[in-house]
């Protein structure tokens, strides 16, 4: 049997992860490796770039010495969009620490903005909001002491460009059309960047990078023993939609990570509507295929702050045995909006609210209602996208990502949304999707062959009536509408 492999870099929110995937899919070697996170200030999130950079070395370097990189046809990136990163061209070195997607520091530079709301929308299909990385880069640009000489030197990039710039040792300054489109700089009907949005946030557009098709000629990595073809990138929301759903209009996939991401693939042509994000999903083979999408910003970084903020559980697992202690809720609700609230609400000022608690409420309660908490955000977002015309009938819900191993959540998501839950056999399809248009831009495999990779592990059908679901929901609604406009 052949020794070949794809290797995809999936570079996340709290860490970096190298996989090498043979013909069949399977994971013949992997290396996984954490980075901090910085809160400077209230709702402010960083990294250090360098950080990222150097465990994504290490990764790849690790999985490289157990597979040979002799064997390695091509390597696929897929990453965390939106996260905005400045450097310097001579030097390689960031201006700043990387502001991170879920950073809110740039709201008043979007209230500022509102009245240019609309035609941000229509152009890039993206909401003004502190999310995206145009703002982030203005407040780079106006903050650091930075003269107009200087712009000239200047890199931007998500960090899908920082890390192909560093393995390419500053060769390629690209990106795909998956990630310029979070960008809220690029006009998805055009595809390319947009003149009147670079002056209205005063970017100068030399600073950005090249933007390619998902699957694409990237360069070349020299860093190890034998030089290695970078042929895809692609967000990793768009990832697990490629793995999940291919070009099936049909179906909808939900990732569950650090945010909740909830996507559509709505074929060639964009849908613009009002409460969901419109977005580039791919490029491949000249064809341009859309998505709409609901953000979450806090799903199982809900989890994380049950363990590094209450301290009630001491790990991810614990959340599901503390939750199956007890019968129900008790009637507690938690609204995560730890950083505001994405779709369906689009709410920077909201925040975290834990409403209903009484004398006998316990730590199990609120650890089941922080859990419950991502099912109900997920129904309020696909009762957006069903509510849209010629929406798809939904018979079922395909689902990624760490939190889908828990399977009170899973059960729970079944109920509120009375739709089966289908948990994909692949736990990392993130990183099996890059490497995908990886692997069918070098010919590892055919588009119909990847497709074969994928099947269905488990399956969650809904067991609660249709008037228990309501009820449940309906305060979960009260529940969100007292959290909303707090600042």
């Amino acid at each position: 049997m052949s020794k070949k492999v794809i290797i995809a870099l999936d570079l996340g929110t709290t860490g970096n992860r190298a996989i090498a995937f043979n013909l069949k899919g399977n994971i013949v070697a992997s290396a996984y490796q954490e980075f901090k996170q910085y809160f400077p200030k209230e709702a402010w999130v960083e990294h250090n770039p360098m950080d990222i950079w150097t465990s994504t070395h290490q990764v790849l370097k690790q999985v490289i010495d157990q597979v040979s990189a002799q064997n390695v046809t091509s390597i696929g990136i897929t990453n965390q969009r939106e996260t905005t990163i400045i450097w310097n061209k001579k030097t390689g070195k960031p201006l700043h620490n990387a502001i991170v997607w879920q950073c809110r520091r740039t709201t008043e530079i979007c209230n500022q903005l509102s009245d240019h709301a609309h035609i941000i929308k229509q152009k890039t299909g993206l909401f003004l909001d502190p999310y995206f990385s145009a703002t982030k880069i203005k407040w780079l640009l106006d903050t650091l002491p930075i003269s107009e000489s200087d712009k000239k030197g200047l890199c931007f990039g998500t960090v899908d460009s920082w890390v192909l710039w560093q393995l390419t040792k500053g060769t390629s300054h690209l990106t795909d059309t998956s990630n310029a489109s979070r960008t809220m700089l690029y006009n998805i009907h055009t595809l390319g960047y947009d003149s009147d949005l670079l002056k209205l946030f005063h970017i100068p557009e030399h600073i950005l990078p090249q933007v390619k098709q998902s699957g694409d000629d990237f360069g070349t990595t020299d860093l190890f023993d034998h030089p290695i073809p970078i042929t895809a990138i692609i967000g990793d929301q768009q990832a697990s939609l490629f793995t999940q759903c291919g070009n099936k209009t049909t179906e909808l996939k939900n990732t569950y990570g650090t945010g909740l991401f909830v996507v559509a693939n709505t074929g060639t042509t964009p849908q613009i509507t009002e409460r969901l994000i419109t977005t580039i999903a791919w490029s491949l083979n000249n064809k341009t295929y859309y998505a709409l999408e609901g953000s979450i910003f806090v799903g199982g970084s809900a989890v994380q702050w049950c363990r590094d903020n209450l301290g009630i559980i001491k790990d991810s697992a614990e959340s599901e045995t503390l939750a199956q202690r007890v019968p129900d809720n008790d009637n507690v609700y938690f609204v995560p909006a730890l950083t505001g609230l994405g779709a369906p609400y689009w709410d920077p000022n909201a925040r975290g609210l834990l409403i209903g608690v009484t004398r006998s409420t316990q730590k199990e309660h609120i650890c089941r209602a922080v859990l419950e908490s991502l099912a109900y955000q997920t129904k309020d977002v696909i009762e957006t996208i069903q509510q849209l015309p010629n929406a798809p009938t939904l018979t079922h819900l395909k689902v990624d990502g760490g939190a889908t191993n828990n399977s009170f959540l899973m059960q729970f998501q079944a109920d509120i949304l009375g739709l089966s839950i289908q948990k994909s056999h692949i736990t990392d399809i993130t990183a099996l999707g890059a490497a995908g248009i990886a692997g069918i831009q070098s010919s590892f495999w055919t588009q119909r062959q990847f497709e074969e990779l994928s099947s269905v592990d488990k399956t969650f059908t809904p067991t609660l009536s249709q008037d228990q679901m309501n009820h449940l929901y309906k305060k979960w609604k009260q529940a969100v509408s007292k959290s909303l406009k707090w600042n």
